[in-house]
């Protein structure tokens, strides 16, 4: 089936696909709504940029059922299915990428997610994505980004890439499957380093940046905005 968004599958198999290629994927989403949870148990709003088919916000609708939650993706498929999954629980800010949110939205939202949807981004896109997540936060507001993640060294890269590959073959993938999945690095995403994601996201001006996460190729950072 034609893959209609960056991701390695089709919109329609999105669901079924991504918890035989991320490690833990159910946890990162718990994760993420357990430290929100800690800061702010109430936001008033958020917006899940990259959102997906909308599993995430489906799953913080259930414990934040005062929030105004909001959505927008760049594939008009996974839009599409996140509209109709949500039922009308969030608001859709249309089919676009994070650089093309309108700066009406502009300190507006308590908290903005972005969860496995940067590391598309050359340096510089990445860079510019994540400061247009600082300026649509309000005060105060949270920012929480997951990505694929480079390991340190070579040899690092290499083992981790097939510990990641014996995963995927482990959770019903092929042995096929794996491996094209793990040629995408750093061809079809562009994957940094911890240190590198720390220090990109601490020049953008967050007062709080935090590793939140990190296994396999994924991290996860928490921020606040002064």
């Amino acid at each position: 089936m034609p893959v209609d968004n960056r991701s390695a599958h089709a919109s329609s198999e999105y669901d079924s696909s991504i918890e035989k290629t991320i490690p833990y994927y159910s946890y990162i989403h718990e994760e993420t709504l357990n430290v929100v949870r800690s800061i702010n148990p109430s936001p008033g709003s958020w917006l899940d940029t990259g959102c997906g088919t909308g599993t995430l916000v489906m799953k913080a609708k259930e414990r934040f059922a005062a929030t105004a939650f909001y959505v927008c993706d760049p594939s008009p498929g996974m839009l599409g299915i996140a509209v109709n999954k949500l039922g009308g629980a969030a608001s859709s800010l249309g089919a676009v990428d994070t650089l093309a949110i309108d700066g009406r939205w502009d300190n507006s939202f308590d908290v903005v997610t972005a969860i496995q949807c940067l590391h598309y981004l050359d340096l510089q896109g990445r860079s510019d994505a994540i400061r247009r997540c600082f300026d649509l936060l309000r005060a105060g507001g949270i920012f929480i980004s997951f990505e694929n993640t480079r390991p340190l060294t070579k040899e690092g890269t290499a083992i981790f890439l097939d510990y990641w590959k014996r995963f995927q073959i482990e959770a019903g993938k092929t042995s096929g499957q794996a491996e094209s999945h793990i040629k995408r690095f750093g061809l079809e995403y562009f994957p940094i380093t911890v240190a590198e994601h720390l220090a990109l996201l601490r020049s953008t001006g967050f007062k709080v940046v935090e590793l939140l996460w990190y296994s396999y190729m994924q991290s996860g950072y928490l921020c606040l905005k002064q």
